[in-house]
């Protein structure tokens, strides 16, 4: 899951070296806090919301595979 997170934020930011991607395990749930350069940010949000809404639906399905659920975050 962590793989493909990052594979996808490194192909939308101007500046793929400065990603970030923690990734926290509780019970069933893996939360993933991603992180990148501040000119980028509105590249991974997207106009509305859109682009990071989009990520977390393919998040949520790759990650309901291996039957887990994943909660995306993105930080400033």
């Amino acid at each position: 899951m962590r793989e493909f997170l990052e594979y996808v934020a490194k192909r939308l930011v101007d500046n793929p070296d400065s990603v970030v991607i923690t990734e926290e395990d509780k019970d069933n749930k893996v939360i993933f806090k991603i992180k990148v350069d501040q000119a980028d940010i509105g590249k991974i949000i997207g106009k509305q919301g859109r682009t990071a809404q989009s990520m977390r639906v393919l998040l949520s399905a790759v990650a309901a595979k291996s039957g887990k659920r994943a909660i995306l975050e993105v930080e400033d």
